[in-house]
């Protein structure tokens, strides 16, 4: 679905069409993050009792966050062991919401152990175990740290990509690792009191030069999802054009807010009352995207992670080549 921001107008497209609305010059922001096999069953090694891990984010070192179940089996001291013990967990520190700081003790390569343990940490509504790991990670994907998959960019083959780079568009790279606040909906009557939290984000310095000359040229920004999105405005927030850094960042992106980083963004259909549909609700505006939902749901879209896509447009030229 093609969405216009300005009208509301909308177009039902197949995702491969999307290479129309792009045109020389223009820029697509690919978050290049990848999903760690972060979810861990293991056991309480003075009890046996089950204790599941998803690692959030890699705080320093071997001290990781990660959200426990059932956390109120845990104390500070407690060490978990997963699978054949090549894999322990020891308790540093019991937070609120299930959130628990581990130590990580294993001998080896983190990531091989966690790719024979660990199993992908898929969105709570989809129920069946993927038989191919890479089935939840994007064909882009080259630096671990995501709880979860920036699923915009599922959509793209690298095909497609060829096709887009052929055209002369810019592909640039950021990562965003994605954390807790994926899983997260707003539960609160004043959305300004919901509470982010923090992903790690990097924009590098040839990304930054890139976004500024395709500004300066008048090219347009294409986001390819809400966690490029995050980072494209977390950094233009600070800054008056795009720097190259390495930060944190909690934003939460609602209705009102005035978007300096993007023009267009691609992004699947999300769940009501999650921070995702607010974002989109901001760029398009709420009763576009009401509308745009209505006929997605006439015309049987699929929705959420596995699903279709939309792109929200800015007007401009686009350019056909006979």
């Amino acid at each position: 679905m093609v969405l216009h921001k300005k009208t509301g107008k909308i177009e039902h497209k197949t995702f491969t069409d999307i290479i129309d609305y792009l045109n020389p010059g223009d820029a697509l922001v690919i978050n290049d993050s990848k999903v760690i096999p972060a979810r861990l069953i293991g056991e309480k090694e003075d009890t046996q009792a089950v204790i599941e891990l998803l690692l959030l984010k890699n705080i320093e070192g071997d001290i990781w966050e990660c959200l426990s179940k059932p956390q109120k089996r845990l104390h500070v001291g407690t060490i978990v062991s997963f699978g054949d013990g090549s894999l322990k967990a020891e308790v540093t520190e019991l937070l609120n919401d299930g959130i628990t700081h581990v130590k990580l003790i294993y001998d080896g390569i983190l990531m091989e152990i966690l790719a024979n343990l660990g199993t992908m940490p898929l969105p709570p509504y989809i129920h069946e175990k993927l038989e191919d790991k890479d089935r939840y990670q994007t064909v882009y994907a080259e630096n671990y740290g995501s709880a979860a998959a920036p699923t915009a960019g599922l959509h793209f083959t690298k095909e497609l990509l060829d096709s887009i780079k052929e055209k002369k568009v810019n592909i640039v790279h950021v990562t965003l690792h994605v954390g807790l606040g994926t899983f997260r909906p707003v539960n609160v009557e004043d959305v300004t009191k919901h509470e982010m939290h923090t992903e790690t984000y990097i924009i590098g310095a040839e990304a930054a030069k890139t976004l500024n000359e395709v500004r300066k040229n008048g090219g347009k920004i294409f986001a390819v999802g809400t966690t490029s999105t995050r980072v494209l405005e977390s950094n233009r927030k600070k800054y008056d054009e795009f720097t190259p850094e390495v930060n944190d960042t909690n934003i939460f992106i609602y209705p009102g807010f005035e978007f300096k980083g993007i023009d267009n963004l691609i992004t699947n259909f999300h769940l009501p009352k999650s921070t995702l549909i607010m974002l989109v609700s901001a760029l398009a505006g709420k009763e576009h995207v009401l509308n745009a939902y209505k006929e997605a749901v006439l015309n049987k879209y699929r929705f959420f992670s596995f699903g279709d896509a939309m792109l929200i447009i800015d007007w401009h030229w686009i350019i056909f080549y006979l």
